[in-house]
């Protein structure tokens, strides 16, 4: 059985550094496990802080721009082919982690049958892996425009900053109906301190879940391409056992 994640926020909240530290939990917690990161989120920076520019994307089929590695089989129905594209836009970071990058999505009002076989091709890529994180456009509409699945856990990245707060909201009522009942919450990001009971009190009048917060990290300022934190990946370790993940143990 997948376990699905979802992390969601504006541009510029960390989300991405959130889920590269995500991936570096759960590879040391069941490291024979399999991972997919799926990058919906149109700046696709995943990638870029591995070192790879990414370009094959699902968007690439659904245009019939992608460029292939090999010759297209013969006598396939279209829903076959899709599934056969899929596969060869996948990107391996190791023997056990993908990653796919999807850049545009479709229209769910679209009637066209390509919006529909992406979806079904997309819902069976999901459920080969243990874990799929999805590194999330603005809320879980964008990810839905994609493809109809539960999510377990979705995690909404704010800054310790009224604005950030008020969108979070927005964020969950805009979110709500995509995440099917699963778990979601409120994690604050580049934390000072200084001015965290304003924050933790607007949280608490919005009546959002605050899951964790992740403290301010400098290194981050003079790496920012490739995303890695330490302090990120320890915070997360904190407020782990509050998420609706599996448990060591």
């Amino acid at each position: 059985m997948t376990t699905k994640i979802a992390i969601t926020g504006k541009s510029g909240s960390g989300k991405t550094t959130i889920v590269k530290s995500m991936l570096t939990i759960i590879r040391e917690m069941y490291p024979e496990k399999n991972v997919l990161v799926l990058d919906n989120d149109l700046s696709t920076e995943f990638g870029h802080s591995y070192g790879l520019d990414i370009r094959n994307t699902i968007y690439g089929i659904r245009s019939g721009k992608h460029e292939y590695k090999t010759g297209i089989p013969q006598h396939m129905t279209k829903a076959e082919y899709v599934e056969w594209a899929m596969e060869d836009i996948i990107v391996s970071l190791d023997d056990y982690t993908d990653v796919i990058v999807s850049w545009f999505t479709g229209s769910k009002d679209c009637r066209c049958p390509i919006t529909q076989q992406i979806n079904d091709a997309v819902a069976k890529l999901i459920e080969r892996y243990d874990f799929v994180i999805f590194d999330c456009e603005f809320d879980l509409k964008y990810l839905n425009q994609l493809v109809d699945t539960d999510i377990d856990l979705t995690l909404i990245v704010t800054l310790p900053k009224e604005e950030s707060v008020l969108l979070a909201k927005r964020i969950e009522e805009f979110s709500a109906k995509y995440a099917a009942g699963g778990q979601m919450g409120v994690v604050i990001n580049k934390v000072h301190g200084e001015k965290m009971n304003n924050v933790m009190n607007m949280l608490k009048c919005h009546e959002l879940d605050v899951l964790g917060c992740i403290p301010y990290d400098d290194y981050l300022d003079e790496h920012p391409i490739e995303r890695k934190s330490q302090v990120v990946v320890d915070a997360i370790k904190q407020f782990y056992p509050r998420l609706n993940l599996p448990q060591e143990g």
